[in-house]
């Protein structure tokens, strides 16, 4: 009997053991995570606005009737808006920013666009607050900086090119850049 009591003060012992720490064993797992950051250090006179890095601008449903009709949509404004801009420039040895120019740059016919997608015989005109033109490659005429915040105002506008026109969809990836002197 004695080795009997001995056997269950063993067991006892051995489940209460394993019962005490089951909850670290089977314990939920609490899950995991993961920060990623990314940045840039650049010298230039203004930040882009982190919206108006990549932007993707619906220019709506266009009748062909309209197309026909006009030869062009209405136009769709967009804006390009700078941030923290200076004139101080690092190191100072080399003066101070003055003025910048806008680039756009993407597919393009002549002075306009182009578009893919189902839609044919129409292509993209682009103008500045200015009523400038925008061509594809051509820097804008430069423009003071202005401290602080500026906003860069611009239009697309859907237009013939003269080809027979097929309704669909469309799309056009333009880039821009900005240079500062």
């Amino acid at each position: 009997m004695k080795g009997r009591q001995k056997h269950n003060a063993l067991l006892c012992v051995l489940f209460g053991i394993l019962g005490a720490s089951a909850p670290a064993f089977s314990a939920p797992s609490q899950g995991w995570g993961k920060v990623s950051m990314y940045g840039e250090i650049v010298d230039t006179a203004c930040a882009i606005e982190t919206e108006s890095r990549d932007q993707t601008i619906d220019m709506g449903v266009i009748p062909l009737s309209v197309l026909k009709q006009f030869g062009k949509a209405p136009p769709k404004p967009f804006n390009i808006q700078l941030v923290d801009c200076r004139w101080e420039r690092y190191p100072s040895s080399k003066g101070e920013w003055q003025t910048f120019e806008v680039t756009f740059d993407g597919p393009a016919n002549g002075d306009f666009f182009t578009v893919t997608g189902e839609a044919k015989g129409v292509q993209l005109a682009m103008r500045d607050d200015q009523g400038t033109p925008v061509i594809a490659g051509k820097p804008l005429p430069k423009r003071d900086i202005v401290p602080g915040e500026m906003t860069l105002n611009y239009e697309l506008q859907l237009v013939t090119d003269n080809q027979r026109l097929q309704a669909g969809s469309y799309q056009t990836l333009l880039r821009f850049k900005i240079d500062y002197y």
